[in-house]
């Protein structure tokens, strides 16, 4: 495999829909406040997100504070945290409720609505920011919502906020497969009453004027769930931080070890798939073994199907690790999988490819996009084609050693954080300059 060829995938759609980046010099710097509900990296791609945006718009030259709610997101520095407690029921539990908690309206919805098992933390989120902002917010060029979707947004974008609003995918898709791999109607209604949050994103998500999304597929997905036109949701792709994740030479590779991150117990990110193409290939490679970035729950379905295939003493589970550690889990892999069943951008196909490891991806949502040709893609929901890739790459050392370089180069040259950066103020600019045409409504 040529390095070259693993750039085609993606070329014509970036001609498409990659506005015109200006010069650094034109720009004056902004005052940008991004925002996200609960942000900490370890919870998924919305905390990465925060993360790396927020330290590429500084280092592009703009002020950014991150407001957020708890777990708190893991900044740069450079960038101002703003906390926005809630009560954070998710750590304390329900016990937690004192009498001063009763003093806050939102303090009482939020708590109820986890009582009767809603996930109400967004609604709660804008509230809170709403009245935060209404006070001391008048400062800032930009508030950038991170998928929040909240009653709130709508009232700041009626207050005369200038709003952007990021949706990495819709939700929708998330509900529609856990209800689909629910085993009851109990099940059913518990992930029907969990998802229930969406009825509000959906109307918000309807009168918002400025939209932005991180993938091509995304882009038609949110249209298509939401009822929006596409040509009214913009694209700024994710990046990667190629500092953090990059080829680490000097690190021994584990013969025949594996890698994945997923959240092992949503459906969405297919691990049942993965663990049934581990107990396949375990037949041929006896050596073979996976590490999993995440922790099943105890008794959950993830870990009874570990103990099913009987394969608990094939796999290491870690969690709550720094990126330092990250990188070097994948510079120890052969190979990273990608097993989701949906996915709006795929952070962890793009962090291994930056890491110089070989990658098989499913065709779940955006994975093409990121992946291209410079990995092997399969299936969403074939664990027979999972594991039919990795033997290939585990047998063929040139192969893999191609597909390293490859995926380094695609990451470098498509998806690193200053041109998304850069992308994101260009369309900053078009936003206060009233020149987006995404009015909704």
């Amino acid at each position: 495999m040529q390095a070259e060829s693993a750039l085609t995938a993606a070329e014509p759609i970036l001609a498409d829909i990659t506005p015109a980046i200006m010069p650094a010099e034109q720009r004056l710097p902004l005052k940008i406040c991004l925002l996200g509900y609960r942000s900490q990296p370890y919870g998924g791609g919305q905390g990465i997100y925060i993360k790396y945006l927020s330290k590429a718009l500084v280092e592009a030259g703009h002020q950014v504070d991150v407001m957020s709610g708890q777990p708190y997101p893991h900044v740069d520095p450079r960038v101002n945290l703003i906390k926005m407690p809630g009560m954070n029921l998710f750590e304390t539990g329900l016990g937690s409720l004192t009498f001063s908690h009763l003093r806050s309206m939102t303090n009482i919805i939020e708590w109820t609505g986890k009582l009767t098992g809603g996930f109400v933390e967004p609604h709660c989120f804008g509230r809170r920011v709403f009245k935060h902002l209404k006070k001391h917010g008048r400062h800032y060029d930009i508030i950038h919502d991170n998928q929040c979707l909240s009653w709130g947004m709508l009232k700041l974008q009626k207050k005369g906020f200038p709003l952007v609003t990021t949706i990495h995918h819709p939700i929708t898709s998330d509900l529609q497969i856990a209800l689909n791999a629910a085993t009851n109607w109990k099940a059913r209604l518990l992930i029907k009453r969990w998802h229930s949050f969406l009825t509000m994103q959906k109307k918000v998500a309807k009168r918002l004027d400025n939209v932005v999304t991180v993938s091509e597929r995304s882009q038609k997905d949110i249209a298509s769930a939401f009822d929006l036109k596409p040509s009214d949701i913009s694209l700024v792709y994710n990046g990667i931080d190629t500092e953090e994740f990059r080829p680490m030479p000097a690190v021994v590779k584990k013969p025949f070890r594996i890698m994945a991150t997923a959240s092992a117990d949503a459906p969405l990110k297919g691990v049942r798939y993965l663990l049934e193409a581990v107990a396949e290939l375990a037949r041929q490679y006896p050596q073979l073994e996976l590490l999993m970035v995440g922790q099943p729950q105890a008794g959950g379905a993830t870990e009874r199907l570990i103990k099913k295939l009987k394969l608990t003493d094939r796999i290491i589970f870690v969690s709550g690790i720094s990126t330092k550690q990250l990188a070097t889990h994948y510079a120890e892999a052969q190979v990273v999988v990608i097993p989701s069943v949906y996915e709006g951008f795929g952070l962890p196909a793009g962090e291994a490819m930056a890491c110089g490891v070989p990658v098989v991806s499913t065709d779940g949502g955006a994975l093409p996009e990121v992946v291209g040709d410079a990995g092997i893609i399969v299936p969403a929901k074939d664990s027979q084609a999972i594991a039919i890739a990795v033997a290939e790459l585990l047998d063929n050392s040139d192969k893999r050693d191609a597909m390293s370089a490859a995926g380094r180069q695609r990451i470098e040259q498509l998806f690193c954080w200053t041109r998304a950066a850069q992308q994101m103020t260009d369309y900053y600019t078009q936003v206060l300059e009233g020149n987006t045409n995404h009015a909704n409504g």
